[in-house]
Parts: C-alpha cells; structure tokens; sequence
C-alpha cells in the first residue's frame, strides 16, 4: 500500500514537471518571455563564443525564414505578427553586435576565431582575405539596405497607414449599408468590421516599425566605426601591436561582424518591403509576378525580339541574350495561342471548379424575412455614390429597436423588373404585403390642413396613409414651404411606408430563432428567471406567442425582464392560455402603455363605451374561460362600427388620436374586430391604465 502511494506520488510529480516544461517550449507564453529576457541579458552577460555562434546562427536561418514567408503570402493580414517580428530582429541583432563587439575588444589580439567560427568565416571567405575588399563590401550592403530598401519600405508603410485611417470610416459607412440593405449578414459584417480593424492596426504598426529596420542600419554603421578605432587603439596600446598588425587583425574581425549583422538586416528589410509593397493582391508573390508580367503575348514578343537583337551585336555575350531570346518567344507564342483569359491560375483552380458549381438546391428554398423590390427607375436611391435608402433603412432599423424593443431583420434590397419603373413592393417571408409608386427626380407635396395642395405637378396619394398629395418639380421646393404644405424626398415616402408595414407585420417577424436570440441575449444576472420560467413552467412558443401578440399591438417588448416576471406571476396563479398570460402582461405593463399613449396635452385622450354597450358585449361572449369568443348579432355589430367611425372622424377634425376603452373581458375580441375592419384605433383594458396617468374622455358610444 505504501508502495503504490509512492508510486502516485511519483507519477504526479512527473505531471506536474513535464506541464511546466512545456509552458518552456517557444511559441508558448513563459517561453516567448524567457526568449526576450535572453535577448536582454546578452547586451550585460558576456557570452562564450559557442554560444554565439548559436546566436549568429539563428539571427541568419531566422531571416531567410522571414523572406521565404513574405514571398509566399498571400495578403499581408496573413502576417499580422511582422511587426512584433521586426522588433525582436533587430533586438537580436544589435545584441549580437554588442556581444561581439565585447569579445572582438577583449580578444581581437588572439587571432581570427576570437569572435566565434561565424564572424571569423564572413571575415575570412567572405572578405577573400582583403581588409578593403571586405569593408567595400560592408559599405555597398549597408547603403543598399539603409538608403534603398529601408527607405523605400518605410515610405511606402508611412502611406499605407495613412491611406488606411483616411479610408476607414468609409469602408465602415459601406460595411453597415451593405448590413442595412440585407447584402450582408451580421456574422459577415462583424468579420468585415474586425479585418478592417485588423488592416488599420497592422498598416500602422509597420509604420512604426519600419523605423526600427532603419535605426539598425544607423547603429551597424556607428558600431562597426566604434570597433574599428578601439581595436586599434587597445592592439596599438594595450597589446603593443604593430599599427598594420591591429589593423589587420580588428578590422577583419569587426567587418566580419558586421557583414554578419547587415545580411540578415538586409533579408529582412527585403521581406518588409515585399509585404508592404503587396498591397491589395491576392496570392503569393511567386503567382502574381508570373501571372502579371506573363499574361500578355505582346511584351513577352517585344522582350524577345530586342533580346535577339542584342545576341547579334560585336561585344556582347551571344548565348545568354540568345537564350533569353528564345524563352520570350515561346511565352509569347504559347500566350498567343492560349489567352489568359482561357488559362486556369494554379493558385485558383480551387477556388474557380467551386465557384463553378451550381449552388445546392437547398439554397432556392431559403426565404428573405423581409425584402424591399424596386424597379428599374428607382435603382439609384439604393446605389450609386449616395445610397440614401440604405442609410435611411439603417436608421429605421435603430428606431424600431428602440421602440418597440425588438431588431428587425436585415432588409434585403433587390430589383424586381416585372414592376414598373417607378413602383417598389415589400415582402415578408415573401408575401407582399404592400406597395407604392414614387417619382424619384420629384418632392412629394401634401397639405397638412387636408385636400389638395394648390401646386401645379401630378396629382396622386401619400402610399402610407392615403392623404391627398402632389409630385411638383424640385425647383418648387422653396414655394411649397412657404405654402406651409408638408414636402418629402421620394426616399423618405418609401420608408415612411415601409415603416407602417413593418409595424403592421412586425408579430410575424418575430421567429422561433429570433426569440430564442432575445433571451440569449438577456443579461447573465437575469438569466436565472430564464432557466426557472423556461421550460418548467412554460413552453418556448409560449413565450413567443405572447411576444407576438404585444407587438401586434405595438407594444413594447424592450423590458423583457418585465415581461417574463409577468408570465411566470401569471403561470403562478393557474394561467394556462396565451391570451390570458397577454393580458395579464399588458396589466404589468400599464405605466409603460399609458406613457405611449399620452398625448402631447399630457393626457390619454379615450373613447369610452356606453354601459348598454358593455353589457351587450359582455354578454355575447361564449366559449371557454381561456378562450371566449365574440358572437354578437351583425346588425349591432354594424351599428357599433358605424358609430366607432362617426366618433373617430369627429376626433380627428380636432387633432385627438384616442384610444378606445373597454371592460378587460371583451378587450381582446374588441381589437380584433377592428383589426379586421383595417381600423388602427388602440383598444386598452381599463386595468392597463395606470393609476396616475391623466385620461380625458373626449367621445362616448351610445
């Protein structure tokens, strides 16, 4: 027993320790800190020369890494992490010079291989031997990379970012129409808005991170001038050298460190130049020199021929010019015959044979929620370079969450050439449910007093509620206002309209999904009375169902916590039936529903029902207690319509907007008889009056 304790013990132990070695590894977090504070130490701690020559080692194969990885990028975004790249380099770099620099001062005066096997082979081979022939050497590298490659990639990151920040609120502008005209879906529109982020943060890192490449060169210049006097100066005093002995001696070594530091300074500027230099090209670099420098049979004939023009003349190499030659012409012939048009890219031939395919049939059967068809004549209010409708939408959108609590779908725009020019027609889950017909180079004129504005253009009427209107001419803008009439952009008159039909059909849009996202997005502290209410006590659909019938109403669902305290008090005491679980809602909620509406005179402006009235409603209602239905005889049921539209036509001619108030038992089979009639007048339970709300009966049905 004490054995297989001991044995467990180990066993653990060894866990233990081989999860921390892990955390060891590079490419991990403690290892990445570990790796920076090694960079670090190396500018204090003097290293022996194995060391640093694994050092050097790294700092090379590390940058031929970095050039092989920009040359086969596909889009810089793929090399996010370059700039931290950059700057761990050139750290390295310069703390390898320093720990060269210390031993190349200490032990210059011992040989060749005082530095380590890596600066002694760039000083002897590389160098063959010459002081001058190195340093040469050392200078062109350091001008090519300083004045050239460095310069020019820094200016280039410099414009990108500057390009990137002028042209993001744009490409925002453009993701959140593309949102609001149903392009797009939210999932794709937060993808699009996190690559732009992306793109901005990355242009602007490598702006400030070209300057580390050209701070490097400055300090490969100044460290190598730095170890060139003081070996001299410690060979000559120090050691007693010769003058040329030391010069030999220090020179080689600090021209071999710095060829050492300036090559992979100088693969790496080139891999910096290379992803900013890319742009907005698709495919790596290999592709798109090919694809572009090859596409056309005339420049490949025309570099042939002059080619073979250069093979014939005295002096020059005959064979290379002649091969060269050669090669063009066969590209030029082969691109002749075979356009690129018709050649498949290697590098999209997957991407081709899929878009090639037909899309699945299941595609077809995939319905637009709601979606907004336009004709011909009216293209221009949702493109071009001021697309008004989709920013008119986007705002729709916001005021109806807002209101109503509830987010619309997004609302696709699309052109339906079987409707005449200037008509445009709203479907939900493809159903029309309206439409209209506007001029889109006209102002649409009505008077706010009623009848028909004395203004001379096409007589028709406003889509959205039927007033009397007039298209006049723009010019007549200035005339119309000071008329007093009402005047409205085409763009406008459509979204006034596509706003009443959204709120008329709002119920229908709230989907199984939809309220299954409303509660996913309730917030954690709340979530509790989710769990408890859902679905112990009441079903999903329930819930929706009463959602449902709220917003039918249009009445607000914005306080959702509310309302689901509401259903679950409700389902407390025995409510089984959507209707009674409404009502008992739309109780809890009177404050909120008397506020909506209350008039601008600071009272709720009501049309009551005579006491025979309710009792006759009262008792024509038959059925079960959970679900009592109007039956009433048609003769008094067309009496109490016609005397409803007497008192609303009344109320109208003095500017009131009333609601009509009834006893809670008949509420719900009163609204859907006026529901049925088309009629908009809001019906409200005399318990969904909240106890301070001001009221003021205006009209009474007898």
């Amino acid at each position: 027993m004490i054995i297989y304790r001991n044995i467990n013990k180990l066993f653990k132990i060894k866990n233990i320790t081989s999860g921390a070695w892990k955390r060891l590894v590079p490419g991990t977090d403690v290892g990445l800190a570990l790796a920076v504070t090694a960079l670090l130490s190396i500018l204090i701690i003097p290293l022996p020369t194995f060391i640093l020559d694994t050092g050097l080692s790294i700092s090379i194969t590390s940058s031929v890494l970095i050039l092989m990885v920009a040359l086969f990028l596909k889009k810089p975004l793929d090399f996010t992490s370059f700039p931290t790249l950059l700057l761990l380099t050139t750290l390295l770099r310069l703390s390898l010079e320093v720990a060269t620099t210390r031993l190349i001062l200490a032990h210059g005066s011992e040989g060749v291989y005082a530095a380590g096997h890596v600066v002694a082979a760039f000083g002897g081979f590389l160098m063959g031997g010459d002081v001058v022939i190195g340093g040469i050497l050392f200078s062109i590298l350091l001008i090519v990379n300083f004045m050239v490659i460095t310069k020019g990639s820094g200016r280039i990151a410099e414009v990108a970012a500057r390009f990137s920040l002028d042209s993001m609120p744009g490409k925002q502008m453009a993701i959140d129409a593309e949102l609001a005209s149903g392009a797009i879906s939210d999932k794709i529109a937060r993808k699009k808005r996190r690559e732009l982020e992306e793109e901005s943060g990355f242009y602007g890192s490598m702006d400030g991170a070209a300057k580390f490449v050209r701070g490097d060169a400055i300090a490969g210049l100044i460290i190598t001038a730095i170890n060139i006097l003081g070996g001299l100066t410690i060979g000559v005093i120090r050691h007693g050298m010769p003058l040329r002995d030391a010069a030999s001696a220090f020179t080689t070594l600090t021209i071999g460190d710095g060829l050492v530091s300036q090559i992979p300074a100088l693969l790496v500027s080139t891999a910096s130049g290379i992803v900013v230099t890319k742009g907005g090209t698709e495919g790596g670099a290999d592709v798109t020199l090919v694809r572009q420098l090859g596409g056309g049979s005339k420049p490949l004939a025309l570099a042939g021929s002059v080619a073979m023009i250069l093979a014939v003349i005295p002096g020059l190499p005959t064979l290379p010019f002649l091969a060269l030659g050669g090669m063009c012409g066969a590209a030029a012939w082969s691109r002749y015959k075979r356009p690129v048009s018709e050649v498949e890219d290697i590098s999209s031939t997957a991407q081709v044979s899929l878009t090639s395919v037909e899309p699945p049939i299941a595609e077809s059967l995939r319905i637009d929620m709601i979606r907004l068809e336009l004709g011909f004549g009216l293209l221009g209010l949702a493109g071009g370079e001021n697309p008004q409708l989709a920013e008119q939408i986007k705002i729709l959108r916001k005021t109806i969450a807002t209101e109503l609590g509830f987010i619309l779908p997004s609302i696709r725009i699309q052109d339906n050439l079987q409707l005449s020019s200037d008509k445009y027609s709203l479907k939900i889950k493809e159903i029309e449910v309206g439409g209209g017909e506007v001029r889109p180079n006209r102002l649409l004129v009505m008077n706010s007093k009623g009848g028909m504005p004395d203004l001379p253009g096409e007589e028709t009427r406003e889509p959205a509620f039927g007033i009397q209107a007039i298209w006049v001419d723009v010019s007549l803008r200035e005339k119309a206002t000071f008329k007093n009439y009402t005047v409205v952009d085409p763009v406008s008159v459509i979204i006034t309209h596509l706003s009443e039909l959204v709120r008329e059909n709002i119920s229908d849009l709230l989907t199984y999904s939809e309220m299954q996202k409303l509660l996913d997005e309730i917030p954690r502290d709340q979530q509790k009375l989710v769990s408890d209410l859902i679905p112990s006590q009441i079903s999903l659909s329930a819930v929706q169902r009463v959602m449902q019938g709220l917003l039918s109403e249009r009445v607000s669902i914005r306080d959702i916590s509310a309302i689901l305290e509401s259903i679950q008090e409700g389902c407390g005491q025995g409510m089984r039936s959507v209707s009674q679980l409404t009502s008992h809602v739309r109780t809890r909620l009177c404050r909120q529903i008397s506020a909506a509406y209350t008039g601008p005179n600071g009272y709720i402006p009501l049309i009551a029902l005579s006491s025979e009235w309710e009792e006759l409603l009262q008792d024509s209602m038959v059925g079960p207690p959970d679900d009592r239905q109007l039956a009433l005889a048609p003769s008094k049921l067309n009496e109490l319509i016609g005397r409803l539209k007497a008192v609303l036509d009344q109320t109208a001619g003095v500017g009131e907007v009333p609601v009509l108030i009834v006893g809670g038992g008949i509420r719900t089979a009163v609204h859907a008889i006026l529901e049925r009639l088309r009629l908009t007048t809001p019906v409200l339970a005399q318990t969904e009056i909240a106890p301070r709300a001001k009221i003021k009966t205006i009209a009474t049905i007898r």
